[in-house]
């Protein structure tokens, strides 16, 4: 307190404020020095604000100001490198959060084993290149670029005595490296689920307690096997093996079958006609008006309805005169040929 006496008598003489330091609130301010929030809950001037509103804002800014000011300077403080700093307290006000405050990511083995041992890893300050002795050139540490580098000093592979002479040593080592890369990948997913507190099985298949329907198992078996470059296409089936239902929609690069356009009029007319006769060989009952009709009923009912029909052809047929005949040879018009009549 001493400081902060000493800085005001100093500014006494030397310039004098425009404004004073008191400031006078009806209702006092609501000050949290740990947040450095005040609170202002006096009424606004109205009038002053709508004819006035920037300096009528600007003023009551200032006051406010002044006031938490004034407050700070009665916290305890010290210099610290020709500055003074407050101490501030412990903020009393708890500021809202539109989300939950975001748990620890856990640990994975590798981090966990390096934080018992005492491993530190420094990352910055490393050269992303480094010097290779035998190809006189400098490579990356990691990335496309270094496994050409590793190509080309491994063009030479030494035969053992005691190895296979028809077993290929170039196949035999990328064979070896995609197990390791398969093995991280691995424990990768094995750190993700352990993340995120899914149980997997040690050893062996999984259990009932992963998959407990076949639909899971089958939906399972179908992502495991279509989780290639080529979607499946080249990965082989167990017998009997078919698509989970309604995976095409999940998997990315799944295509639904669909049948393929008829190729020819002939082709399409055979397919329709496959359908009809599917449609009236089931056993479902195709049902009219009454609700009551089957298959063989609508049969004899439409064998009867043609003959009706063939007989009320005939008995009009009867009853109707008979066509009259065309003249033969030349035509006289002053004779009455039967015939029909033009126009």
């Amino acid at each position: 307190m001493d400081v902060v006496k000493s800085i005001l008598e100093d500014n006494q003489g030397k310039a004098d404020l425009s404004k004073s330091t008191k400031v006078h609130k009806d209702v006092e301010l609501d000050i949290d020095l740990g947040t450095l929030l005040a609170s202002d809950y006096n009424p606004l001037d109205a009038k002053t604000l709508k004819s006035k509103s920037e300096t009528y804002l600007r003023n009551l800014t200032r006051d406010n100001v002044q006031l938490l000011i004034n407050e700070i300077w009665q916290l305890p403080v010290e210099r610290v490198d020709e500055a003074i700093v407050a101490t501030l307290p412990k903020p009393e006000y708890i500021l809202p959060r539109s989300r939950v405050i975001p748990k620890p990511k856990p640990l994975t083995k590798w981090q966990l084993f390096a934080k018992e041992k005492g491993i530190q890893t420094k990352k910055k300050g490393k050269s992303k290149l480094k010097w290779d002795e035998e190809l006189k050139k400098w490579i990356p540490t990691h990335g496309y670029k270094r496994a050409k580098a590793e190509e080309q000093k491994e063009w030479l592979v030494e035969a053992k005595g005691n190895g296979d002479s028809t077993e290929d040593p170039f196949s035999k080592t990328k064979s070896a490296k995609q197990e390791r890369q398969s093995k991280n990948e691995l424990q990768r997913l094995r750190n993700i689920a352990k993340s995120k507190n899914v149980k997997l099985p040690r050893v062996g298949l999984p259990t009932r307690e992963h998959f407990s329907n076949s639909q899971q198992l089958s939906e399972a078996l179908t992502v495991a096997r279509t989780s290639t470059a080529s979607v499946g296409k080249f990965q082989s089936r167990l017998p009997k093996e078919k698509d989970a239902k309604g995976i095409a929609k999940e998997m990315s690069g799944m295509k639904r079958k669909r049948k393929a356009p008829p190729l020819n009029p002939i082709e399409e007319k055979r397919q329709n006609k496959g359908l009809i006769d599917s449609v009236l060989k089931s056993s479902t009952k195709i049902l009219r008006d009454d609700c009551s009709t089957g298959i063989a009923e609508i049969k004899q009912s439409a064998a009867s309805g043609s003959k009706k029909r063939k007989g009320a052809l005939k008995n009009n047929k009867s009853k109707t005169a008979k066509k009259p005949k065309a003249g033969k040879k030349e035509r006289n018009l002053h004779k009455k040929v039967g015939g029909r009549k033009r126009r």
